[in-house]
């Protein structure tokens, strides 16, 4: 623009400079453009006070200016869609607008794949004919300026605290809203350091009111649980459609569901028979039919858009938070009992070793015999509690299973049995009880068909020469492999590197620990020597199956990358509508951001589960609890209670007055006194000092008087002062493990 003769401008000049500048206008771009000298500054900020208030124009961040309702030249956006063409959408994180909606921004990346939904930026933004751009100047943390916590007063003043482990500040509350103390909330920060405060952006109620964690969870993650209105209305008009006359009819099999007793939805049944195939002696035929949700859910629609902005449902004690609406998930797509059902049929012939000698796959209607329980097929197989399914249905499944599970032992897949916490609640959402989920065959049996008919969707799509979007498990790196010899050291087991590395080698380990009381350690430092599984076009084969193709195929209810390979099954072999062959540049996005996606609702249902247990315990205050030591360092020890789970701190300056040493490649602490030592995997009983539900953090002490497993007091002095801990590199040579000198 060319600048103008000195003199204030007008509005009308200061409105089509703002909207017409390459840059963010602030008060002193506007000065340079007019050429204004001092006096006519003073009157310059005047004059855009008074159309501030007037309405004509708003502030943006860095004090620049924008016509109001408009969007500032400079601002910060957040990514709220990824499209079917790998488009990235995004929308201003702040719109003050009532009467227009917020503007959606075509994103142009930088670095193609680098963004994902809910990813903030701060961007340069134009509009010509066609819209809206951004053009991203810098990547903003997820949570730098959002914060969940409670509240509380002291002092007649609000604090937040967060509901974060490791957030240790609590901040000044600038502006509460209608929260009060003992609020969960929802709050912006503002400031800099050390003046940072918050503002209360949402009241989310009571935090320890029944079924509340999973809203922390849900809140804290940004997990999107309500559905677009267009969604819902196209749910409930594809739910009314026929199944159609050309499906394969397998109403007349005896086609089971074992799901958890608690399952809110049914993707997979399965039935087994033997072979009558004269190729195939001694074999067996079986079928794993899985919810069609490829017929109801077509690319680029309103279910599949939100479907692909979930990635997955998200599970927790209380509720489900489901990638498609209740009418499908739980209704319509579920392979109840008695119900016609829409499925994918994979036809499995299983050879009597358990190799799979072929597959097919049809679009079928079937007739769910019964919804079974774990519990009660494992009851029904074992004798103890009658089921009339038991010969026709449940006993062809298991001695098809035993056949299934030869080649499962000789594939040698690695074997990790952790255990599950459970948490039972009562009708009104109260925790009834917290414990590890039982492992049955049953169990063992439904993965063995799954890991069956996943091996034959991927094989069925490369026998096609489809993009498959596989189900990658790389094997561990050189590092975490170093990293754990030197872990295993600690408990004299060998581990060599160099040799090479099979799921087998790590079962090997666990054979030589055997039921030594730090074996449950020793498995979890394993899988966490293990890579990220995760989803992608290119396949680098599933380590820890020992498959060389897998893709997952046996749960599009409740997974995107299910969907996925079933629609690209339903392209491959022409099974009538819905199916799509991808593009791969497109499975390779789709693959970066439904990992990603799993990796948040793993996070929200880990931390949910121990929000409950942390609950459950805050019962026991004061009790002695049975703990398992899972961290050394120089601060304290970090312990599990047994059985349960829960993780908890032990600090260095509750172990007793003596000074102790910790041994960093030992991972010990000793005391200099009394030589008594923690290490990983040692087993203690200490007092439950503290248990918060809304952060899931526990805090132990050594219990009055010492003893069981703790080490004594010595001179009345457990718990005074701040024992000194000193930090040594090398391995002493007087160092006590398990009784044992090293």
């Amino acid at each position: 623009m060319k600048k103008p003769k000195q003199g204030l401008p007008t509005r009308e000049q200061i409105l089509a400079f703002i909207e017409t500048s390459d840059q963010p206008a602030g008060k002193r771009e506007i000065a340079r453009a007019f050429g204004l000298v001092a006096q006519d500054k003073i009157a310059l900020k005047a004059l855009l006070k008074d159309m501030g208030d007037e309405g004509l124009i708003d502030s943006a961040p860095g004090r620049a200016f924008h016509r109001m309702g408009g969007l500032p030249r400079v601002t910060v956006l957040r990514v709220a869609d990824v499209d079917d063409a790998g488009t990235i959408w995004a929308v201003p994180e702040r719109w003050e607008a009532e009467d227009a909606p917020p503007p959606r921004l075509r994103v142009r990346e930088r670095k193609r794949g680098s963004l994902g939904i809910g990813d903030r930026v701060l961007a340069r933004t134009e509009q010509d004919e066609r819209g809206w751009t951004a053009h991203p100047m810098k990547t903003l943390p997820r949570a730098s300026e959002q914060v969940l916590g409670v509240l509380r007063e002291e002092g007649g003043r609000l604090w937040l605290t967060g509901v974060e482990k490791k957030e240790r500040r609590e901040f000044l509350v600038a502006d509460a809203g209608d929260a009060g103390p003992g609020d969960l909330v929802l709050a912006e920060k503002a400031g800099r350091p050390p003046r940072v405060t918050v503002r209360v952006t949402e009241r989310l109620g009571d935090p320890f009111a029944p079924r509340s964690f999973s809203l922390i969870a849900i809140h804290r993650h940004e997990i999107p649980d309500q559905f677009k209105p267009e969604t819902l209305e196209e749910a409930t008009r594809v739910a009314a459609q026929p199944l159609g006359d050309d499906r394969e009819d397998l109403r007349a099999l005896p086609i089971v569901a074992i799901d958890p007793a608690d399952a809110r939805d049914h993707d997979d049944a399965v039935w087994a028979a033997p072979d009558d195939d004269p190729a195939n002696p001694g074999g067996w035929k079986a079928v794993v039919a899985i919810a069609d949700v490829s017929f109801y859910v077509r690319p680029g629609s309103a279910l599949d858009q939100d479907a692909r902005r979930r990635g997955n449902s998200v599970y927790f004690p209380d509720r489900v938070v489901p990638m498609l609406p209740e009418i499908l998930s739980a209704e319509v797509c579920s392979l109840k009992e008695g119900e016609n059902r829409a499925a994918l049929a994979c036809h499995l012939q299983v050879g009597r070793d358990g190799t799979l000698k072929g597959w097919r796959f049809s679009r079928a209607v079937v007739r769910i015999a019964a919804n079974i329980a774990y519990e009660d097929a494992q009851a029904a197989i074992d004798g103890t509690v009658p089921h009339a399914l038991t010969e026709t249905a449940l006993r062809p499944l298991w001695d098809c299973w035993a056949a299934l599970a030869k080649a499962r032992d000789a594939r040698e897949p690695l074997d990790l049995d952790l255990p599950e916490r459970r948490v039972v609640l009562d009708e009104k959402g109260r925790i009834l009880s917290v414990a590890p989920r039982e492992r049955l065959d049953a169990h063992r049996l439904i993965e063995d068909y799954m890991i069956a008919a996943n091996v034959a969707a991927a094989k069925a799509l490369e026998a096609r020469k489809a993009p498959v979007m596989y189900r990658v498990h790389e094997p561990p790196s050189r590092e975490k492999l170093a990293a754990l010899k030197d872990y295993l050291e600690t408990f004299d087991v060998a581990f060599t590197l160099g040799q090479v590395i099979r799921p087998a080698t790590f079962n090997r380990v666990l054979e030589r620990v055997g039921d030594a009381d730090f074996r449950p350690q020793v498995m979890e430092q394993v899988l966490r020597t293990q890579t990220q599984a995760y989803y992608a076009p290119a396949n680098h084969g599933h380590f820890g199956l020992s498959l060389g193709s897998y893709a997952h195929f046996t749960s599009p209810i409740r997974r995107y990358a299910d969907l996925v390979v079933h629609r690209a099954l339903v392209a491959a072999y022409a099974l009538g509508p819905g199916g799509v062959k991808p593009d791969p540049a497109e499975m390779d996005r789709i693959g970066e951001g439904i990992s990603r996606l799993e990796r948040r609702a793993m996070e929200a249902e880990r931390e949910t589960i121990d929000r409950y247990v942390a609950a459950y315990l805050s019962e026991h205050i004061g009790s002695i609890v049975e703990v398992r030591v899972t961290g050394v360092q120089n601060y304290g020890l970090f312990a599990t209670v047994e059985g349960i789970g829960g993780d908890g701190l032990l600090a260095v300056r509750d172990l007793g007055g003596e000074y102790f040493r910790y041994d960093e490649s030992a991972r010990t602490l000793t005391g200099e006194d009394s030589g008594d030592q923690y290490t990983l995997g040692q087993r203690l009983s200490l007092r439950l000092a503290e248990a918060n539900p809304v952060s899931g953090a526990l805090r132990f002490e050594l219990p009055e008087g010492g003893g069981g497993g703790a080490p004594p007091e010595r001179d009345g002095r457990r718990g005074r002062g701040h024992p000194r801990v000193l930090k040594r590199r090398g391995r002493p040579g007087n160092i006590r493990h398990n009784g044992r000198r090293r």
